[in-house]
């Protein structure tokens, strides 16, 4: 497993209480394999994310990234295990407006302390995987919003990680580029071998994902098969 979650619980100070978030949350994400996390609004889904991403250290449990077991790591090491192992996709681009395509790609291996030549190569290469090729040298201003998304999943995957983390990334966009990104998603986690969670509202257009699971109230459990959860969503 690439990523696992072992029993997490998460809370937050709420007044005199505390607000539990998470719930004694397992979960197991294959490399290969994209698991999608849907619940309602506040039940968990954006915690379970920021846990996972090693942004929020959980008050229990564990969070094994490739192997490696996070508990009692220092920030600094967090933020390194991060920068080589985790990707993640914001729900908003979030792009730099003065660099075009390719260049939102570059920073990223640059920080890293790879070679502007390296760079460039593996940030054409990530632009033509999510068919950008030929916009790499447009600037954020010059693209749709679809193309925006497909940026951001291209910069999320250019220090090459073991684990994607997806946060809603169809919200801002129409049902047909919607479905474009989540199918793109799957097919990027296929080739590029991540363990991929993808946290989404919308059940639309999760048929090809590998499994789902349902977020309430904190807790985890196994959602419906793909085809179960695209008849529910046309309802």
């Amino acid at each position: 497993m690439s990523l696992t979650l072992t029993d997490v619980t998460l809370t937050y100070a709420d007044g005199d209480a505390r607000l539990t978030a998470l719930d004694q949350v397992t979960l197991d994400v294959p490399r290969g394999s994209l698991t999608a996390v849907v619940g309602p609004s506040g039940s968990g889904k954006s915690s379970l994310l920021a846990v996972a991403a090693t942004l929020i250290t959980p008050d229990a449990g564990t969070v094994t990234v490739d192997g490696t077991t996070t508990t009692g790591m220092t920030r600094g090491d967090l933020t390194d295990l991060r920068r080589r192992k985790i990707g993640i996709v914001f729900q908003h681009p979030n792009l730099l407006p003065a660099l075009s395509a390719c260049e939102q790609l570059q920073v990223m291996a640059q920080i890293d302390g790879r070679s502007p030549a390296r760079a460039r190569t593996r940030a054409l290469e990530l632009l033509d995987a999510v068919g950008l090729a030929p916009q790499a040298e447009r600037r954020p201003h010059q693209l749709s919003g679809g193309q925006r998304q497909r940026v951001n999943i291209a910069r999320a995957l250019m220090n090459d990680p073991t684990v994607l983390l997806v946060d809603e990334p169809t919200s801002a966009l129409d049902h047909e580029r919607g479905a474009a990104v989540v199918d793109l998603l799957t097919r990027l986690t296929h080739q590029q071998a991540t363990a991929t969670v993808l946290v989404t509202h919308d059940r639309a257009h999760l048929i090809g994902v590998d499994q789902i699971a349902e977020v309430h109230d904190g807790r985890l459990r196994p959602g419906p098969r793909p085809e179960q959860a695209l008849r529910q969503a046309c309802r």
